[in-house]
């Protein structure tokens, strides 16, 4: 297909894919004259990604091109390629050597406690904040939330690619995009809840 076409079925401005282009963001088309090229259903895969990353997820440029970077190239092992590749979505939280409140919880919960994921850092942040509020995370709330989350976790990685590259997408875009999905679903038990009971 021409850029034209490109631009139509994506809604991508041409603008956009140009400088998408020009930042290595978009892998250029296949050369069909000396001023055109012609883009296939991998542009549009690709162009979908760009955007569920910069507009959805709300990551710079930038952030999206290191992101896909892993994508394209995962090194280091899958399961550190996910882990660089999932610290780079928000929140971003301070690194720490050590994380107490987080340790302890994970430790509780039997998982692994690793304080250079991004996650730990989150959750570290999470718990002290409940702490600050008065609302601290008590044994069984974090039993309970853990049970649950750990069997969402499992049916994710069910769907995983064995592929790396598809993997590290499927990881990041299922993270970003999912997360606002399970926090709605929360809410609206919340309020199911209420209703029957209140």
């Amino acid at each position: 297909m021409r850029v034209s076409e490109l631009v139509e079925r994506t809604g991508v401005p041409l603008a956009s894919i140009k400088y998408y282009l020009r930042e290595g963001l978009l892998m250029p088309g296949t050369p069909t004259s000396a001023t055109q090229a012609s883009y296939g259903e991998e542009h549009v895969r690709r162009l979908a990604l760009i955007k569920a990353l910069t507009d959805v997820v709300g990551l710079s440029v930038a952030k999206a091109g290191a992101v896909l970077r892993l994508i394209d190239r995962p090194e280091d092992g899958l399961f550190e390629t996910l882990g660089r590749a999932i610290a780079s979505l928000p929140p971003e939280a301070p690194e720490l050597p050590d994380y107490p409140r987080a340790r302890a919880a994970l430790e509780r919960l039997g998982q692994v406690y690793d304080p250079r994921f991004a996650a730990t850092a989150q959750l570290e942040q999470a718990l002290a904040a409940a702490e600050r509020a008065g609302m601290p995370i008590d044994d069984r709330r974090l039993d309970a939330y853990g049970r649950h989350v750990r069997a969402i976790a499992e049916a994710d990685l069910v769907g995983m690619p064995s592929d790396p590259a598809q993997a590290v997408e499927y990881a990041v875009l299922g993270t970003a995009l999912y997360d606002p999905v399970l926090a709605a679903l929360r809410r609206l038990a919340h309020q199911d809840l209420a209703a029957r009971r209140l």
